[in-house]
């Protein structure tokens, strides 16, 4: 026998008489009627089962206990005969209901729980009357009291049976709420075992139908989040998330709750009520939004939803309102997405509107603030906004009277304002508008007072400011590197920047070093005051640092390089005027760190510069080489001219500059190791990457040096091929200028010449600069196609005094 049965045998109920069970169902009678011929007694219902199935077979109906044919079906109630059931069911369950407060009390068992509680539910099913019974007998107290057991199938038990006396029944779900039931029920949805949460969840959503328990349980801390968290797991069964998805939409008729549902990532309730609302609702839903913090997507999902909505209150709606709508915007449009939903919502009027009135319509200074920023954020979208108007007239943001007004309400705005449209034309500034920004500040004579951000004490505002030089030094780098010169205290504040020892590369950094980069390689005044500024010494060392792996900052270092090198290219620029460059080149081994760069950088603008550099440092070579005293006079000094170089080169001398050379001292090319990694750049996929280091190449070549020794090096080094292969392959002018030169070069070596002379490409791409290139092409190239006998020597092409 189980427990249950065991506690039912516990019970002392009135047993049933046979005369009160129908014959049919086998159950006690609720409904008793008699068969008018046969006066047998059946439960309504079952008769009348009994009767429509004859039907449907087509028999005539008979009587199910004696199988008599009727002549009637009509049906006689057993009155006496009911009264007597109803009162025997009254004493038997009046006699359960005393059992069931008994085995709901503290101590009973396991087993009388479940019985007390079966039977609940099971006369609840029967009776709308025992449910009122239940409440009459104070037993929805005690059926609460059993949530609390320690016992798993008790408490699932309870909460089942709670749902059922509740259903339909409106007394019943208030007396429930009396007391701690409720939160008792919440924290079964934070349980582990899921029938557990099954259940509270079914019951909670029964609770929440009437408003007045909607408001109790979203009123209960954490009840809102369970229920969310619920509504949108993937661990949870299809019943339970429907369930708390009922629920939380019966809590939606309270503004409270749908303010907890939207801090806990339920925005729709609110966005409905912001759309729908009055005006009242409309305002608190705003004032929510913008001293909410977002996730992107719930940014998105705000500005998709509610972007018109928000834009209108900024455009229309009271103060109060419209410093509620751009906090929400404020904060919405610093998404990657929004920005072109705003646009959509028509966004930009109004906000510029706001940014640029004056007088008795200007708005205030903290609204202008929260303008600036949305402002900012909208144009770093990278929309384009050329084509997007502001007014009737046509008016653009990149119109020249807007960024007039820009600049000039930059000149008069508080830090925060000032930020925030440097950040503007920062954006502005990243597109093809730039030149928009930059006729603008030249008409204007800004570019001074923009030079004077990068020494402001606010990080942001220095940051926005040394972009958005950044972005136009390549259109006023003569401009920026006047200016800096002439305020040696604003190209400090640049180097401090560049210089400053952080845990990596930051993003100001490489903005500074970017504006120093694009300003003009051959200004020797720049270059002397970084001389000066002792700045060369630091950027070298920089530069080791990133290449021995101890700088890090993710996608900044690559620029950061290049700017490091670009700046230091300078300094080879200059090496026969400033005799400090000079020193530095040779105590920093220049030639062997730009050697370096070019073979072991990924980037190829590095390697465009670095390849730059040594076609300098090698054209200083031959003014650097020490040439010996031969004939044993010491009367021509250390440097000699190419022209007094001997005829002999004595044996362990450089055979292309006739000298001393080395690296570090002389910059030779052959003595760093450096023509084999130049050759091997000249098939790079990057077509200024080939020029520059075929220019580097040519530096053996020129008639200041020993040309054929220059062509064997060459040839040495594998190099001649790939010269011939650019030629070839004809890819742009300059190279077929630079080409057609070096392989004219390298003919003039007999040896070498007969190797090659042979090559057909080569012979027909010589043909092509001769037949089609410029003036000076086609002369080097007649030479050349002499050279092998592809044309006499007494061709009248060109002037003999041309040649």
């Amino acid at each position: 026998m189980s427990e249950e049965s065991e506690s039912e045998s516990e019970v002392k109920h009135e047993p049933s008489y046979d005369k009160f069970i129908c014959p049919l169902t086998k159950e006690v009678m609720r409904d008793p009627v008699t068969l008018e011929e046969t006066h047998n007694t059946f439960e309504r219902e079952a008769i009348e089962d009994w009767f429509r199935d004859c039907k449907r077979r087509r028999v005539k109906p008979s009587c199910p206990l004696t199988k008599v044919e009727l002549r009637s079906t009509h049906l006689n109630p057993s009155v006496a005969l009911r009264n007597t059931i109803e009162r025997w069911n009254k004493r038997n369950d009046a006699t359960l209901l005393e059992f069931a407060h008994n085995s709901l009390s503290p101590g009973s068992s396991e087993s009388q729980n479940l019985f007390a509680l079966k039977y609940i539910q099971d006369v609840c099913v029967k009776s709308r009357v025992h449910k009122h019974a239940m409440r009459e007998t104070n037993l929805i107290p005690q059926i609460s009291s059993v949530l609390k057991s320690n016992i798993m199938s008790v408490r699932c038990k309870a909460l089942q049976t709670i749902r059922v006396v509740v259903e339909d029944d409106d007394d019943n779900k208030e007396a429930v709420a009396v007391g701690d039931t409720i939160r008792t029920i919440v924290k079964f949805l934070s349980r582990g075992l899921m029938q557990e949460r099954q259940e509270a969840v079914m019951l909670l959503c029964e609770l929440s139908k009437i408003e007045s328990l909607s408001e109790k349980i979203g009123a209960i801390d954490g009840a809102i989040l369970l229920l969310v968290g619920m509504a949108s797991s993937k661990a949870e069964d299809t019943q339970t998330i429907e369930k708390a998805e009922l629920t939380l939409s019966n809590l939606e008729r309270f503004e409270a709750n749908v303010l907890q549902m939207a801090k806990n990532g339920r925005l729709k309730p609110l966005l409905r009520l912001l759309l729908e609302g009055s005006p009242e609702t409309q305002f608190s839903m705003i004032s929510f939004l913008g001293d909410h913090a977002f996730s992107n997507n719930e940014k998105v999902e705000v500005a998709t939803t509610a972007g018109y909505m928000l834009v209108n209150f900024m455009r229309s709606g009271t103060r109060e309102a419209r410093e509620a709508s751009l906090k929400t915007l404020n904060q919405i449009s610093s998404c990657e997405k929004s920005p072109n939903i705003l646009i959509e919502a028509g966004i930009l009027p109004p906000l510029v509107r706001d940014l640029f009135s004056v007088g008795t319509n200007q708005v205030p200074t903290k609204l202008k603030e929260f303008s600036a920023t949305i402002l900012a954020n909208i144009v770093a979208s990278n929309a384009n906004f050329k084509y997007i108007s502001l007014d009737h007239t046509g008016r653009t943001l990149v119109s020249e009277d807007t960024i007039h007004n820009l600049l000039q309400l930059i000149s008069n705005a508080g830090p925060a304002i000032e930020c925030k449209l440097l950040q503007v034309l920062v954006g502005i500034t990243n597109q093809e508008t730039v030149m928009n920004v930059v006729a603008s500040i030249k008409s204007l004579g800004a570019i001074t007072s923009l030079v004077q951000f990068i020494g402001d004490t606010q990080w942001e505002i220095r940051l926005a400011s040394v972009k958005l030089l950044k972005n136009i030094s390549p259109y006023m780098n003569r401009e920026l590197a006047s200016i800096l010169c002439g305020s040696i205290g604003e190209l400090r504040n640049l180097i401090k920047i560049i210089i400053a020892e952080n845990n990596g590369i930051s993003e100001e950094q490489a903005a500074a070093i970017g504006i120093l980069a694009e300003l003009p390689v051959r200004d020797p005044r720049l270059t002397s005051c970084l001389l000066n500024e002792g700045v060369f010494p630091m950027i070298i060392y920089k530069v080791h640092s990133i290449r021995q792996g101890q700088c890090w900052g993710g996608r900044f270092v690559m620029p950061y390089l290049e700017g490091l090198v670009r700046i230091l290219s300078r300094l080879t620029y200059v090496l026969e005027s400033e005799h400090d460059s000079l020193t530095i080149a040779c105590e920093h081994n220049l030639t062997a760190l730009f050697t370096d760069l070019l073979h072991q950088t990924n980037g190829d603008d590095v390697q465009i510069i670095s390849a730059m550099a040594l076609e300098n440092l090698s054209m200083q070579s031959i003014r650097l080489t020490r040439i010996p005293d031969v004939s044993g006079h010491s009367g021509c000094g250390l440097f000699q001219c190419f022209f007094n170089k001997p005829t002999t080169v004595p044996p362990g001398l450089c055979k292309v500059h006739n000298g001393i050379c080395s690296a570090k001292d002389s910059f030779c090319l052959l003595e760093g190791k450096t023509v084999g990694k130049l050759v091997g750049c000249l098939d790079h996929a990057n077509e200024k990457l080939v020029e520059a280091s075929l220019s580097a190449l040519c530096t053996l070549l020129h008639d200041s040096v020993d040309v054929e020794q220059g062509v064997l090096e060459l040839w040495n080094a594998h190099g001649i091929s790939p010269i011939i292969k650019v030629l070839i392959d004809n890819t742009t002018e300059i190279l077929v200028q630079k080409s057609v030169w070096a392989v004219e070069k390298i003919l003039r070596t007999d040896d070498i010449s007969n190797e090659i002379a042979d090559d057909q490409d080569m012979l027909t791409a010589l043909v092509e600069a001769f037949q089609h290139g410029d003036h000076k092409t086609k002369q080097v190239a007649e030479r050349a196609l002499k050279r092998v006998d592809k044309l006499p020597n007494f061709s009248g092409i060109f002037q003999k005094n041309q040649s």
